[in-house]
């Protein structure tokens, strides 16, 4: 059960978890516990002792890109100034401003007043030293002031591409490893990994992640030998008895379907099919290591009980059939689980060449961002653990994660470890703050697992905001709508987390403060959200030039329409402008369709997307440009088209 958020009476001890859906002033609420942890304003666990008032060096405030940390920064400075001012009397609190009401009523008028006037004066303009960082930022801040204590050195560079020296590791391991290979061996290698090229994009995405601990024993000739072995007895054991059993069925389906009369419906069970398969099988298991097991996706469908029930004359009576079909059938699947060598081989290569890439990176004097999150990690959990716990705490007895949904199970446990969350300890605040339904960046590492880990360790301590203020009534009961059905559904629930009666995750509608003006055309008030479905069964292909067509036409229609914009009461039309259109895709492919059907239809589009190269830029173009001019100075032709460039002008 979650307790809705009240900001002026929140308690600012202990830990706690608050959702903090799209719209409902997320940032104003942190800018607003902010305020009140500079005053001082509520009390400690035992509603006696004040809550002691704050410095922003105190104040730990993390999220999760640099632009949002500004933007923290520049909300919580205008906050602290905007306060300050009313405190001193020069202006009055906003009509709707009850919390800056209550907090001024709160102080008594005079010495106590000025005192909390001038508190909020030097937080602001101490703004700059504030605690606002990335985790990133935080916890190489964190190495370097607590070197000792965290057993790094004081010079180590941070570097933000490490690239160059994977691609070292992973040469050195395809010299180490692969050159003293047979043959053989080497085949297996190709088809893991086609090339140096093929083992460095492989390891881009395994390096780093947690690997089992044996994973590197031995050299990559042993690990294959040993994964050979494994399968070839694994394939000795399943291939036991299966010439006689595809005789048997050979036999059994013979007389079955040798009378011109049957109860077998013969376009299924062709003898000169099954008799291809049967032989099929019987030459594997004479020889199960020889060559794989190549059954086509018919045979391994008609062997199978149901499958051979299935060739049986409408109402044919019930037969028993032989044990050796469900036998079939069990070694079909046994056959599916063996295991994959490949996996070994690339458990193998990740763990020798992540060993490799942290000596290179020691050699160095280098590291990377998820360095010092596993180096913070290791020390707070090594022998000087508790030490550098105690001295973080006490530098940051308060903490505000933002955008928690999105922290990895490496980051949680490092603040578990030091504000121990499960405790509630009334010396220390965490403040975790997120939203579980935009949980988007599991490709960083982010798992919603530590969201769920942490809901459970703050049981009882949940709270949420529950008024959306950015959209209109009628979206957000859409939104509250389609959630709602979702936790209706079984097993899985609107989260896929739900287990009958228990439910980690559940889905926490909110209510809307309700945006005035409403979408029309000429003919009617647009509905929040519609569905659009067609029922021809039609090709990928086909489908995406339909649907951006589709989309592209609807624009065209409304920008065309004279009635069609933004109704309020008492104020005139505004008219649908190109601008407050966004269509959301989900690969470039999409874009690039809805793009070109609204080029189609003379409708100019811009597409953004995060996973843009940079290089691909027109920035980057000019950048070129310039840099050839500046290799080749007396080269007149590239200096003019350096000069020439748009960024330049």
């Amino acid at each position: 059960m979650s307790n809705i958020l009240k900001v002026s009476d929140f308690p600012l001890w202990g830990s706690s978890l608050i959702e903090a859906s799209a719209g409902t002033g997320k940032t104003w609420t942190i800018a607003a516990l902010y305020l009140r942890l500079i005053l001082g304003h509520g009390k400690c666990n035992d509603a006696a002792t004040p809550l002691p008032a704050r410095r922003p060096s105190e104040i730990l405030v993390m999220t999760f890109t640099r632009a949002a940390t500004r933007e923290l920064s520049d909300r919580i400075r205008a906050r602290l100034l905007e306060a300050a001012t009313c405190f001193r009397g020069e202006a009055q609190p906003r009509d709707d401003d009850e919390l800056l009401k209550g907090l001024i009523a709160d102080f008594k008028e005079g010495a106590q007043r000025t005192n909390a006037a001038w508190r909020l004066v030097m937080a602001a303009e101490n703004m700059d030293d504030a605690s606002v960082h990335t985790i990133d930022a935080w916890c190489q801040r964190m190495l370097r002031e607590h070197a000792f204590d965290s057993g790094c050195l004081f010079d180590e560079e941070l570097v933000a591409d490490e690239q160059a020296i994977l691609q070292e590791a992973v040469q050195d391991y395809w010299r180490r490893q692969c050159y003293p290979l047979s043959s053989e061996a080497l085949d297996q290698v190709i088809g893991v990994w086609k090339g140096v090229d093929g083992l460095a994009k492989d390891m881009r995405a395994l390096v780093g992640q947690p690997l089992p601990a044996c994973a590197g024993a031995g050299t990559l000739a042993q690990c294959i030998q040993t994964q050979t072995d494994v399968l070839e007895a694994a394939l000795v054991t399943l291939s036991e008895g299966w010439v006689q059993r595809a005789q048997s069925m050979q036999i059994w389906l013979d007389e079955q379907t040798a009378p011109k009369v049957c109860d077998w419906d013969r376009n299924k069970v062709k003898p000169g099919n099954y008799t291809k398969w049967l032989a099929t099988l019987g030459q594997w298991a004479a020889d199960p290591c020889s060559a794989p097991l190549e059954m086509t996706a018919a045979a391994a469908k008609r062997f199978r009980p149901e499958g051979i029930l299935e060739s049986r004359k409408p109402g044919a009576p019930d037969i028993q059939l032989p044990h050796f079909f469900q036998e079939f059938a069990d070694l079909m699947d046994a056959y599916a689980s063996l295991p994959n060598p490949s996996v070994a081989l690339r458990l193998h290569a990740a763990t020798l060449v992540g060993e490799h890439t942290k000596q290179l990176k020691s050699q160095m004097g280098n590291f990377g961002f998820a360095d010092m999150l596993d180096r913070l990690d290791q020390a707070l959990a090594g022998p000087n653990g508790d030490k550098l716990r105690s001295r973080i705490v006490t530098q940051y007895p308060v903490a505000m994660i933002d955008e928690f949904q999105d922290t990895s199970p490496l980051q949680y446990n490092i603040f578990n470890q030091i504000y121990r969350t499960q405790n509630n300890d009334p010396s220390t605040a965490l403040l975790l703050i997120g939203d579980p339904k935009q949980s988007i960046y599991g490709f960083r590492g982010a798992d919603i697992y530590s969201y769920i880990q942490a809901r459970h360790s703050t049981e009882g301590r949940h709270y949420v905001l529950d008024t959306n203020y950015r959209s209109t009534t009628a979206l957000v009961s859409a939104v509250n709508q389609w959630f709602r059905r979702g936790e209706t559904q079984q097993p899985a629930a609107a989260f896929m987390f739900k287990e009958g009666d228990v439910n980690p995750l559940p889905f926490l509608p909110v209510n809307a403060c309700g945006r005035a003006e409403r979408f029309r055309t000429g003919t009617e008030v647009v509905s929040a959200m519609n569905v659009a479905h067609d029922l021809v069964l039609r090709d990928k292909h086909d489908s995406l030039n339909l649907f951006a067509g589709r989309c592209a036409e609807q624009i065209v229609c409304w920008l065309n329409d004279p009635a069609a914009g933004f109704e309020e009461a008492e104020k005139p039309l505004k008219r649908l402008r190109p601008a407050d259109i966004a269509v959301l895709v989900k690969t470039g492919k999409e874009a690039l369709a809805v793009r070109r059907e609204l080029r189609l239809r003379n409708v100019a589009s811009v597409y953004l997307s995060d996973k843009d190269s940079v290089f691909d830029s027109d920035e980057a173009g000019d950048l070129l440009h310039w840099l050839r001019a500046v290799a080749s100075p007396l080269e007149v032709r590239l200096v003019r088209a350096g000069l020439a460039t748009r960024t330049i002008g």
